[in-house]
Formats: C-alpha cells, sequence, structure tokens
C-alpha cells in the first residue's frame, strides 16, 4: 500500500510474476541445464497459480478461476518464450567457432567495451567485443587479460590487435572466450564520441590533480564517473569496510542527482524544456562514463527513480522497472547473471517502494523531512543490498547504514558540481578547477568517514560466501525488521493504555 492525497492506493505489481519469470529463467538457462530451466519454470507456474489463486479468493467462483488460469497461462507463455530465447544464446555459445580453438595463440582484433581495470602485478583485465580472430569475421563477448604496458591507454570503444592465447570462459555469462595478450598490441581508434567522452575523463582527472590533493583528486572522478584507477589499496580497502564501496562504481543514484539538478531548472525554462535537457544531460553523462552494459543498466534504474520523484507517483514506478527488467533481459541476456544488476533493481526497488513509506512514518513522528528521507533510504538500500554483497564478498559491514548516513549530505554537492566540473574542464579549464576546489571539504569528510568507519573494531564481519551468506543475511535482515515493528507496536499500544 502506498498514500496518495490521503486515500491508500495499491501498487501495481501485475508485471512484476512477469519480469521475475524472465529473469529467473534466463538465469537458470544460461547456469544450468535445460532440466534446470523446466524445474524453474513449473515453479514459477506453480506460484503464479498460488498467487492469482490467493488474490482472486475474495472475488466471484468463477472470477477467481479466470483470474487464476490467466495468471497462469501468462506466465507459461512468458517463461517459454524467454526459456526459447536463452537456450538459442547458449547455444550459440557452445557452438562459437573459438571452442575449437581452446588452448591455442593466435591473432585477435577486440573493440574494448569498457575502461580496462588493474589487477595488480603489472596486469589488467577488459571485457570487449571480437571483431576478427586469424584473419576471420567474428562476434562473440570476450574477457581480455594483458599487460599493464601496453594497453594502459586503451579506451572505451577503442579496437586492439594483438595476439593472444584462447581459453575457456571461467564463468557461465555468454561469454565465448578468455583471451591472454602476449606482445605488443596495435591501437585503432574509437569513434569520434568514444574519444571525445575519453577526452573529457581525461582532462577532468588532470583537473583534479591540480586543484585537490592526492587522495581527494583521486576520490572525485570516481565519484562523479565511476573512474577508480587512481584510487590507492588503502582507500578501496576503507571503502569495503565501511559498505560504502558502491559510491565509486557510477549507479542509478549518480544519473538520477544529475538529471535532477537539471529538473531544477524549470522553475525558469519550463517542465516541457527540462525534461528534454535532462533527457540530454543523462544522454552526455552516459557517453563521458562510458556507455558499458553496468553504466546502460544504472541509466535505466535511474531514469525510473527519477519518475517516481518527477511524478510523486510510486504506483507507476514498479511496472516500469518490470517493464525494464523484461527489456533488459530481451536486450542483454547477460544481465541476468550479473550480481550489479541484481543490487541495482532490488535497490531501485527499495528506493521507490520501501524508503517512502518509512519516511512518511517518521515524518508523522516528529522528524525532520530531510533526515527522514536520508535514514529511510540509507537503512532501506542497505537492508535489500546487504545479502547480494555478503554473497559476492563473504563479509558484511555493520557499519554501513551508519557511514551511509554519516556522508548522505555530501554525495549530491559532490556529484553535481564534479559533473559541472567534467563538462567545463575542456571547454574552460579555469572554470572547472574553481569549481573542483568547492568540493574540497565534502571529500574531505567522505574520505575521513570511510577511514572512521573502517577503523571501529568488528566495522565488518566475515559471512558464508555464496547462497548461503545471502540466505543468512536477508534472514537476519528479515528478522531485524519484523523486530522493529514489534517493538513499534508494543510501544504505540503502551502509548494507548497509558493515555486511555
Amino acid at each position: 500500500m502506498s498514500v496518495a492525497d490521503g486515500r491508500e492506493v495499491r501498487l501495481d505489481l501485475r508485471l512484476v510474476p512477469a519480469a521475475l519469470t524472465s529473469w529467473a529463467v534466463t538465469a537458470a538457462g544460461i547456469l544450468w541445464s535445460i532440466s534446470g530451466v523446466i524445474a524453474l519454470l513449473s515453479a514459477a507456474i506453480a506460484a503464479a497459480s498460488v498467487t492469482a489463486w490467493w488474490g482472486g479468493r475474495h472475488r466471484a467462483p468463477h472470477d477467481g478461476a479466470r483470474m487464476t488460469a490467466a495468471a497462469v497461462v501468462a506466465i507459461a507463455l512468458i517463461g517459454l518464450g524467454f526459456a526459447v530465447a536463452v537456450q538459442l544464446r547458449v547455444e550459440q555459445v557452445q557452438g562459437h567457432p573459438l571452442v575449437d580453438r581452446y588452448g591455442d595463440a593466435t591473432a585477435v582484433i577486440v573493440t574494448s567495451s569498457e575502461t580496462p581495470r588493474m589487477l595488480g602485478g603489472g596486469r589488467l583485465m577488459f571485457r570487449g567485443s571480437l571483431r576478427y580472430v586469424a584473419g576471420d569475421e567474428m562476434s562473440g563477448r570476450v574477457v581480455v587479460f594483458a599487460s599493464v604496458a601496453g594497453f594502459a591507454e586503451l579506451t572505451a570503444g577503442q579496437p586492439a590487435a594483438f595476439t593472444a592465447r584462447i581459453s575457456r570462459p571461467t564463468r557461465r555469462d555468454l561469454t565465448v572466450a578468455v583471451l591472454s595478450a602476449t606482445g605488443e598490441p596495435t591501437m585503432g581508434e574509437a569513434a569520434p564520441i568514444q574519444r571525445a567522452g575519453q577526452r573529457v575523463r581525461s582532462a577532468f582527472a588532470t583537473a583534479a590533480r591540480d586543484a585537490l590533493p592526492a587522495d581527494q583528486a583521486a576520490m572525485l572522478p570516481a565519484l562523479v564517473l565511476g573512474d577508480t584507477s587512481a584510487l590507492s589499496a588503502d582507500t578501496t580497502a576503507h571503502f569495503r569496510a565501511a559498505g560504502l564501496t558502491h559510491l565509486t562504481a557510477v549507479s542509478g543514484a549518480n544519473v538520477t542527482i544529475v538529471c535532477g539538478a537539471v529538473l531544477l531548472v524549470a522553475v525558469f525554462v519550463g517542465p516541457r524544456t527540462a525534461v528534454v535537457l535532462a533527457g540530454a544531460a543523462l544522454v552526455a553523462f552516459v557517453i563521458v562514463v562510458q556507455p558499458s552494459a553496468s553504466v546502460l543498466r544504472a541509466a535505466v534504474m535511474a531514469a525510473i527513480t527519477l519518475l517516481a520523484v518527477v511524478t510523486h507517483r510510486r504506483r507507476q514506478a514498479i511496472p516500469v522497472l518490470a517493464a525494464a527488467v523484461i527489456a533488459l533481459m530481451i536486450a542483454a541476456p547477460e544481465l541476468a547473471v550479473d550480481v550489479g544488476f541484481a543490487l541495482s533493481v532490488s535497490a531501485t526497488a527499495a528506493l521507490v517502494v520501501i524508503a517512502p513509506g518509512w519516511s512518511r512514518r517518521l515524518v508523522a513522528r516528529g522528524w525532520p523531512k530531510p533526515l527522514a528521507d536520508a535514514v529511510s533510504v540509507a537503512v532501506a538500500a542497505q537492508l535489500v543490498t546487504a545479502p547480494l554483497v555478503a554473497a559476492i564478498s563473504g563479509r558484511l559491514s555493520v557499519v554501513a547504514a551508519l557511514a551511509n548516513l554519516a556522508v548522505a549530505a555530501v554525495i549530491a554537492p559532490i556529484t553535481v558540481i564534479g559533473t559541472a566540473a567534467a563538462a567545463l574542464s575542456v571547454l574552460w579549464p579555469a572554470g572547472a578547477d574553481l569549481l573542483i576546489r568547492f568540493t574540497g571539504p565534502e571529500l574531505w569528510w567522505l574520505l575521513n568517514v570511510a577511514r572512521w568507519a573502517a577503523g571501529i573494531p568488528g566495522a565488518s564481519v566475515p559471512v558464508p560466501a555464496g547462497l548461503p551468506g545471502a540466505l543468512t543475511v536477508g534472514a537476519a535482515a528479515t528478522a531485524a525488521v519484523m523486530l522493529w515493528r514489534w517493538c513499534r507496536r508494543r510501544l504505540s499500544a503502551r502509548h494507548d493504555t497509558i493515555g486511555a
């Protein structure tokens, strides 16, 4: 339930079963055999039957039966369609020409889809798309491991020709091969629009180094553009222990803040023009940050959150989120097994469904609205993402909610001012330098909160990795919410008894 104009309004959940089914069936098709897909599809149909029956039990018998039958047929058709589609994609990967070349070394041309990530020991890795193998035109997603010496200047969208040893992929995510580069690469040119984006990234990083101390200069591009290449190992460890790592990856929150700031000009130019400007800002931001799968995913999630904020209609946000999940499963099925995608969807759902209700209750108890919003967003996001983070890292940050709350007030100013400085860094370096200096106090606070939080004894505790860790932390989070609600009811009942 949500409240609008004093009236209770049911959240529109009609597309949610279809979204969950498409996601689950696609993930099962990538990870398991056809028998696993059939088992999961059967479970989805059974769940749809029970849900439809439960929802229609108060209706007339014939209406309830029709609703149940329609829901089952719809889920079956959706699940079957996605099962067939993902099986075709899996068969393409399994029958790819590179499969017969595993263990061989040959010349390849790969177009990078992201800026390489440093691994330490003079090595880096990046994801990309095949263009040629031994002179034959070929396609497919690959992961490349290479030496920093030859590939450090590679940018997203730039093709590179090199000799590589071809290996079987280590993860089931529709990647066709892992390439271990040897020798010096020959670099091509990215598209003009991607070169322009890289020019902005480089100019912004240079301006930050000229205007800020080293630790702050490394952090600013990470917060604004997701460029973590200059972050030290100590800073990375502090952010991980404090539960703040998500701030250094471009997320829907970044894009929402940028577009929301643009929408504020609506009072001067009108709402329609402001929406057009926000759309242009969204496209430009994606180009500069680099349009990898994770960034495009963040842009979609941000657009959904922004829709809920602008229209003040959480009821419409859930169908749009569900539709976005379905569309992304069609366009990029590999996201079904991407943990970042799961984090984005769950966090977006928490922000548009859970946090507003919690904030409203806190305001009703006398909290200032900005503080209520900040607390609700920090706690809701932490609760829904903690199981996934625990599954990935095998650790749980017990100070994450507090640390996120402590830095919540500085993230928006850093993002807005930093983005404006990035836009000016090529056109007007002096103006960019001035804006960047305004982010110094906020960056100092953020870095010190991460350092202090990470230094608290027991700031993060080990938990089982993988599914056991997710279930353990999920159960603990659910128990914490239920305990809080029980305590709230007891206190309310005691207050009513005393008042009587």
